[in-house]
């Protein structure tokens, strides 16, 4: 059967991809007929009615979901498509109460114009009560207009669609974790609404450990909790899991906040590349946002000094480490080394099927991009981008792939990493950001 998801016109390139991990969460055999960023309806092939609701309920970018009754490019053809392919419908509904609505996306109709496209569909013989509120069949009929159709002198749409809804979304959670309504948040924490788009297309549900190695503020726990998951954290920075001092928000103070407290598993102060975690494949998800070293220069424990080794400095038959106060020695980390340790981490972290996403930027320019990293164990699923003016950021979701199924090949080839001491020169990220891009490259 066909239907139609009615998306918000945000986020375009991640409607899709949250869409086709919900499919793959709630195992349903999804078939995209039609789909263009620049439309909010979709239109999609499921098994049932209930497998279109369960595909919906938990998305963050659709609305809707709409059993399709018919299509066309001009009401006429409307009406004849709708005689012609839902006909067999309509005595289903003929004692249901009902109402109609009209959803005019790019253009609109008064009130009086609303009512006389409404009255059009007279020949599907309903006769049950009208219901503006709370009826048993709610009916939609989609317009897509031309963008800037007044000013380009269009009077109709090009495309009118008519529909049963069937189940919303969970779209309306948006406000409820606001970053500006949160307790503690940090400058790096991530907004509420792409947090949760993360969530969905890295597959958070109950009974799945999820883990966030650059934790910051929470907000990928925090959102993954809400979906059910058990959420573990991790930061290099332990004043940001600690908050700003006693009695102060913290970290913590978040999942008290939304009643997600049974859904916090612990959080700890390591870098990815010194980890107290055992190298054993134990999540379901991996979910983050690193650090671009666009502010300061990224880091990692350790001496700059490489003749230094890791053996305890003891003070007065203390050890130097357990002292309150004490600071661990950081050194500068390449950008691209970082990408790839977290690839390197997923692999032996996740296990099979098991997803990562982590956000990436990267210049709009081809000429300067920092290409995607890819590994043999992980398959890229989905690759979303949110442009702002020179540059863009990146959700990469990769999928783990099962050892029985990595292809054997020759040695992985590991990026040319950068050389140098400095921030700009172990980030070209970094580098191309506060030298406009182009510059940074000639």
């Amino acid at each position: 059967m066909e239907y139609m998801i009615r998306f918000t016109q945000v986020h375009e390139t991640f409607r899709l991809p949250e869409i086709e991990a919900l499919a793959v969460l709630e195992g349903i055999d999804l078939e995209v007929l039609s789909y263009s960023p620049s439309s909010p309806f979709c239109f999609v092939k499921l098994p049932s009615e209930d497998a279109a609701k369960r595909l919906v309920r938990r998305s963050i970018l659709a609305k809707a979901i709409y059993e399709v009754w018919g299509s066309g490019s001009t009401y006429l053809d409307l009406h004849d498509n709708v005689r012609g392919l839902s006909q067999h419908l309509w005595s289903l509904y003929k004692s249901s109460s009902f109402k109609f609505s009209v959803d005019s996306f790019q253009g609109s109709r008064s009130t009086a114009a609303q009512r006389k496209l409404i009255e059009g569909f007279r020949f599907l013989g309903f006769d049950g009560p009208i219901k503006m509120k709370g009826a048993e069949q709610d009916f939609c009929i989609s317009e897509d207009w031309q963008y800037d159709a007044v000013a380009l002198g269009v009077h109709e749409p090009h495309a009118v669609h008519l529909g049963r809804y069937l189940g919303g979304s969970e779209r309306e959670i948006i406000g409820k974790y606001d970053l500006k309504k949160r307790k503690y948040i940090c400058t790096t924490s991530m907004d509420a609404e792409l947090a949760l788009i993360t969530a969905n297309i890295t597959l958070a549900a109950p009974g799945k450990l999820f883990y966030d190695p650059f934790v910051g503020s929470g907000s990928f726990p925090v959102a993954c909790a809400h979906f059910g998951a058990l959420a573990f954290g991790s930061d290099i920075d332990g004043r940001s899991i600690r908050g700003k001092g006693k009695g102060k928000p913290d970290l913590w103070a978040n999942f008290v906040q939304y009643g997600l407290t049974a859904q916090f598993g612990d959080s700890f102060v390591a870098d990815l590349t010194n980890t107290p975690l055992r190298a054993t494949r134990l999540f379901d998800g991996i979910v983050c946002d690193p650090p671009y070293g666009v502010r300061e220069g990224l880091k990692v424990l350790g001496s700059r000094d490489p003749t230094k080794g890791k053996q305890p400095v003891y003070r007065d038959g203390k050890a130097h480490h357990t002292e309150e106060g004490y600071i661990p020695p950081k050194k500068p980390y390449s950008f691209l080394a970082m990408l790839d340790d977290i690839l390197d981490f997923a692999t032996l972290s996740l296990v099979d099927g098991g997803r990562l996403s982590f956000w990436m930027p990267t210049a709009n320019d081809q000429d300067q991009e920092i290409h995607i990293p890819t590994h043999p164990s992980l398959k890229i699923t989905s690759v979303c981008t949110q442009e702002f003016n020179r540059w863009s950021r990146r959700l990469i979701t990769y999928t783990r792939i099962p050892d029985s199924e990595v292809v054997a090949g020759p040695a992985r080839e590991l990026r040319t990493k950068e050389n140098g001491v400095n921030a700009d020169d172990l980030n070209p990220f970094r580098k191309g950001y506060f030298q406009g891009f182009k510059a940074a490259f000639r």
